[in-house]
């Protein structure tokens, strides 16, 4: 990891990065998901390769805030189900991380971020459309269930970018709102710190890249009371809205860099 590069940020630049880092707090509590722009964010002002390992701790704190809050919705038969294909995907993914530069790493996630974008407009519209979601213990229900696990595990090895995935999952699968956020915590909790070996093996994650967290973390507790507190009172059309036109500004400045 290039440590002269990690500490090379201006004033504005860290502003940016407590911003996403709040930005984390708020998506685990509130808007899940919503953390694409805190990738964006981290991956536009650190090297493209390194930022994902240092957003990964930055990700687990508001994991256990989001665990903390809503542990008594999870579903854990869907956690099960899911696991698996999750674990095929994050292997797939650090296979590619092991092969990849950072130019390659940089032009993947703006590429994953205009995808997840593509893929957050239509859940919503079909999510709309849908008369009644798949069960999960149909055949059906089992094959979306791999399909988006080992997606899932992929984009988040590669670029922390799973949300939007597991998002248009559990909604299509009829998730109500504290259900949704249960099941999502306890999912991104286990998913993140098994990968923190990976990115360990991989030189994602030093000494240098647990100092900038250390202090960038702080930032993620305000962010998560927020959440707490606008989950039953914001307007989740509007504001998904933003995160779709910020995700795609994000990652068109990640292909065009």
């Amino acid at each position: 990891m290039d440590t002269m590069t990690l500490w090379h940020i201006s004033g504005w630049e860290f502003a940016a990065l407590a911003f996403a880092a709040l930005l984390v707090g708020f998506s685990k509590t509130a808007v899940s998901g919503a953390n694409t722009v805190s990738l964006a964010i981290f991956a536009a002002i650190l090297p493209a390769r390194a930022s994902t390992g240092i957003l990964l701790p930055i990700l687990i704190a508001g994991d256990v805030l989001a665990v903390l809050t809503y542990r008594r919705h999870a579903h854990w038969p869907t956690l099960w189900r899911l696991f698996p294909a999750v674990a095929a995907g994050v292997v797939l993914g650090t296979l590619f991380l092991v092969w990849a530069d950072d130019g390659i790493v940089r032009t993947s996630i703006g590429a994953i971020l205009l995808m997840m974008a593509g893929v957050t407009v239509w859940r919503r519209r079909t999510a709309e459309k849908a008369a009644e979601p798949d069960s999960v213990t149909s055949r059906a229900g089992r094959v979306k269930a791999r399909s988006y696990g080992v997606l899932g595990g992929f984009t988040t090895m590669v670029a922390n970018a799973g949300g939007p995935v597991m998002s248009m999952y559990l909604l299509s699968a009829g998730f109500r709102k504290l259900g949704f956020l249960g099941t999502s915590a306890f999912f991104f909790l286990i998913v993140n710190v098994s990968k923190v070996p990976f990115s360990a093996g991989l030189g994602l994650i030093d000494g240098s890249s647990l100092l900038l967290d250390a202090a960038l973390v702080i930032f993620v507790v305000p962010g998560a009371v927020l959440g707490k507190w606008a989950v039953d009172r914001i307007n989740q059309r509007l504001f998904e809205r933003l995160v779709i036109a910020a995700t795609v500004v994000g990652g068109l400045q990640l292909l065009l860099r």
